[in-house]
């Protein structure tokens, strides 16, 4: 049967160069390979090790790239290796197979929405309400399906998005900061249903997974293997669960030792 290995990108996989962690001597730093390109300029990068590993696990396991991001901003990511046949965008809202969005999985998705969570326009009602424009850079809408801001980290009020977190827990919503950005997310708005979705279709009895935020806390969960790497807000806060490693390495070497411990274990016996 096939190993299902379904991976976070962002801060996981791939690493935008504020977020690359470079700390070692200029001259021991790793070789980077961009695999993302926004506005004609280079915007993430994995390293060319990471890339040949991700190249060989696509040949031995079903590789499913797993993030918030939106369709569109997926389909920008040039990863090495073969196209994957499944991909899951949106935080779950969409299943690509073969790059197209499965069209009855996101109406099961935003009938569940429906029925068990407040509107997104009340939500983004309330950030645009509360959040204050002298930290706040952007309000964004991503699939109408959950609404993120872009801030300024350095101007953020401490207890703002506790107090955001706590209010959205009353609507059936979530809330994770991540980098610069503070998403606003319905609870059944999952990785983990739609990777459990692929796991079906595949009828594999092995899924790996990573992931580095509290959004991904619910994949990590629901695989038979995980890994975080050592930044994030999984290790920030301590997160653990059976069956998940919590890795030393940062940045961009993170996500090398990510795919070399996904490579490992589609190869181990079973």
């Amino acid at each position: 049967m096939p190993v299902v290995v379904a991976s976070d990108l962002d801060r996981t996989l791939i690493y935008s160069s504020a977020a690359l962690a470079l700390t070692m001597p200029d001259a021991r730093a790793p070789r980077l390979l961009c695999v993302e390109v926004h506005e004609s300029r280079p915007l993430s990068y994995m390293t060319e090790t990471a890339a040949q590993l991700l190249t060989d696990l696509g040949d031995t396991a079903v590789f499913v790239p797993t993030t918030t991001r939106t369709r569109k901003q997926y389909l920008r990511i040039n990863l090495p290796g073969p196209a994957p046949a499944y991909a899951i965008c949106a935080n779950g809202g969409h299943l690509l197979v073969d790059g197209v969005s499965d069209a009855d999985w996101h109406r099961r998705v935003t009938e569940r929405l429906a029925g068990e969570c407040a509107p997104l326009a009340e939500v983004r009602e309330h950030l645009l309400r509360t959040a204050d424009p002298v930290w706040v850079r952007k309000h964004r809408v991503a699939e109408d399906l959950f609404a993120y801001l872009v801030v300024e980290r350095e101007l953020l009020p401490e207890d703002w998005v506790k107090e955001l977190g706590a209010w959205a827990e009353n609507l059936g919503w979530t809330v994770s900061l991540q980098g610069r950005k503070i998403y606003a997310v319905p609870k059944p708005l999952t990785k983990s249903a739609a990777v459990r979705e692929v796991a079906r279709r595949t009828g594999t009895d092995l899924v790996l997974g990573a992931g580095d935020s509290l959004l991904d806390a619910d994949l990590l969960l629901a695989v038979d293997r995980g890994w975080r790497p050592g930044h994030g807000e999984l290790a920030d806060t301590g997160w653990t669960a059976p069956g998940i490693s919590a890795l030393p390495e940062r940045g961009v070497l993170a996500g090398e030792r990510i795919v070399r411990e996904f490579l490992k274990a589609t190869r181990a016996p079973r």
